[in-house]
């Protein structure tokens, strides 16, 4: 198979699994999350932390580069929502996670695990 026919079967792969997406984000746009406290905190310092721009000289990045800047971002944006709308309960923190909030800190945790 040529791989412009591959590239066309994986678009097409693509769209099914955004149809799936868009089923799953209509049932469950956001799901209840209880996290530790110290977790919670860490989360909310990420979103309140100022950058110093300095990967803004850097032309080229590896893709561990961009996974981590990717999962640093995604770690922001929980903390945004924690800081937004977590509510204490005990010694931890409940928030309401949108529902690709909560995939990219399960898939961080599924590639942690299988290091």
């Amino acid at each position: 198979m040529a791989a412009e026919e591959e590239y066309a079967r994986y678009r097409e792969d693509a769209e099914v699994l955004a149809a799936i997406g868009a089923c799953v984000r209509a049932g469950a746009a956001r799901i209840d999350v209880r996290l530790p406290r110290a977790v919670a905190d860490a989360a909310v310092a990420a979103w309140r932390r100022e950058e110093t721009g300095a990967l803004e000289e850097q032309r080229e990045e590896s893709r561990e580069q961009y996974v981590l800047r990717d999962r640093a971002a995604e770690l922001a944006l929980i903390g945004a929502a924690i800081a937004e709308r977590g509510r204490p309960d005990g010694g931890d923190v409940v928030v309401a996670l949108d529902v690709e909030s909560a995939g990219a800190a399960a898939r961080a945790a599924s590639c942690d695990r299988s290091r």
